[in-house]
């Protein structure tokens, strides 16, 4: 695609955007929703509450959720990139885990001790 057609693209979804906007603006549901967050907003500024007080307080369960779902271990730590870098051949590969085709091709082909020391370093 043409950079003029990329642009007339963009223009007309720009426009169809604002078009979007100033309807929304008009619609009275918004306007409600929005005069409502601003009255809890300066509520939960007044008494010193945070949004995660005032969801603890109206529902109890939600806590006992998010404390299921990090127990069992959905919010796992990311494992640290390791990066390998062939002395023969000069080739990198970057992994963060040992399950890497190349990295695994390179343990058959050479041993594990030797590619484990072409470690070049690892970063979180």
């Amino acid at each position: 695609m043409s950079l003029l057609n990329e642009y007339i693209q963009k223009e007309q979804q720009l426009k169809q955007l604002q078009e979007d906007l100033q309807r929304l603006e008009g619609d009275q549901r918004l306007k409600s929703e929005l005069e409502f967050k601003a009255k809890l907003e300066a509520l939960m500024t007044e008494f010193g509450k945070r949004p995660s007080d005032v969801i603890a307080l109206l529902d109890p369960s939600s806590e006992q959720r998010t404390t299921k779902t990090t127990a069992s271990g959905n919010a796992r730590r990311k494992r640290r990139l390791k990066i390998y870098k062939n002395p023969k051949t000069g080739e990198v590969i970057e992994t963060r885990g040992g399950n890497h085709k190349g990295l695994r091709s390179w343990k058959d082909e050479h041993g594990d001790e030797a590619v484990e020391s072409w470690l070049v370093r690892m970063e979180d």
